[in-house]
């Protein structure tokens, strides 16, 4: 399933540490503070319980599922991420 990970965190640190996180997963950045990839639900929860040990409490992720048909229906304003990169194939994971 395509899963959106954002995040709002306050510490160049801690937010380098869930962005390195996000890419272990394969995800693809698609804004600063946004990540999108393929992933099944474990990875996912693991994806979010690995971040939810490291940030601060004001802190905030959000990792959310996405189906096919909503992303295909995404309307774009301005420049955005190559929607090629994650429509239609299966992404796969480096590690």
């Amino acid at each position: 399933m395509l899963v959106w990970t954002i995040y709002d965190i306050t510490d160049d640190r801690i937010r380098s540490r869930v962005a390195k996180i996000c890419k272990n997963y394969g995800l693809f950045r698609v804004q600063k503070s946004a990540f999108l990839g393929d992933l099944n639900r474990n990875e996912a929860d693991s994806l979010a319980l690995e971040c939810e040990a490291i940030i601060e409490e004001s802190d905030s992720v959000y990792v959310f599922p996405m189906c096919e048909g909503c992303f295909e229906k995404i309307k774009l304003i301005g420049e955005g991420f190559d929607q090629e990169l994650v429509s239609g194939m299966t992404i796969t994971k480096i590690f």
